[in-house]
C-alpha cells in the first residue's frame, strides 16, 4: 500500500499508539489501514460416493485439479460464498451437509473453509474459471495434480472420514516451512 484511501496522501508502516503490530498509517490524516486475512470458501461436492473436482482455467496453478472454492465477497456468509463458488466454477447446485474443514494458511494471510455437500443432481459443467469438471471415485483422485495444500488436506481428511463413516469439523494449519534454499 502506498496511498491512503481516505485522503490520497502517502502511508508509512509503523506500530500505531496502543497497537502491537505494524500497520499502514497515513502520514497526513493518521488513518490506520488494517489488513486482515482473506477467507476462501468452497465445497466438497459429492455425488453417489464420487467427488466433483474442477480443473483450473486461471492462475495460480492453471490446469491443476481443485475443489470448487474462491474468495468470499462482502455481504455474504461463508456458506453463501461456498455455494456461489460451486455454482460459478462447476455449474453445480449443492445441498450443504455441514462445515467440514477450517484450514489456516498464515503465511499468505488466508483461511480456507470447506463445506461437505451433496450435488442436487448429476448436472454440472465447467464455469469460466474451470477448464473441465469431473466426478472422481475416491481411489481415482489425481493426487499429483491437485492445486493447493488445503485441497489436498481436505480430501485426505474426507477419505479418512468416509472409512469411519463420521464427518466431524476439522481445524488445521498449513504453515510454510522455509528450507535452506529459501534463505
Amino acid at each position: 500500500m502506498k496511498y491512503c484511501s481516505t485522503c490520497g496522501h502517502l502511508v508509512e508502516q509503523r506500530v500505531p499508539e496502543g497497537d502491537n503490530r505494524h500497520r499502514y498509517v497515513c502520514i497526513s490524516c493518521e488513518t490506520i489501514h488494517y489488513q486482515n486475512p482473506r477467507i476462501v470458501a468452497g465445497t466438497v461436492p459429492v455425488w453417489q460416493g464420487q467427488v466433483l473436482l474442477c480443473r483450473r482455467a486461471i492462475e495460480p496453478r492453471y490446469g491443476y485439479w481443485t475443489l470448487p472454492a474462491g474468495f468470499m465477497e462482502n455481504s455474504e456468509t461463508t456458506l453463501e460464498a461456498a455455494t456461489r463458488e460451486t455454482r460459478e466454477e462447476a455449474l453445480a447446485e449443492v445441498t450443504v451437509d455441514n462445515l467440514y474443514t477450517i484450514i489456516h494458511v498464515p503465511h499468505i494471510d488466508q483461511v480456507h473453509m470447506f463445506y461437505r455437500a451433496t450435488l442436487t443432481s448429476e448436472d454440472f459443467g465447467a464455469g469460466e474459471e474451470s477448464l473441465e469438471t469431473k466426478l472422481f471415485a475416491l481411489e481415482d483422485i489425481p493426487w499429483d495434480e491437485l492445486s493447493f495444500p488445503t485441497v489436498r488436506r481436505t480430501l485426505e481428511l474426507y477419505l479418512e472420514d468416509v472409512q469411519k463413516e463420521h464427518f466431524p469439523v476439522h481445524v488445521d494449519d498449513i504453515r510454510y516451512r522455509m528450507t535452506s534454499h529459501d534463505q
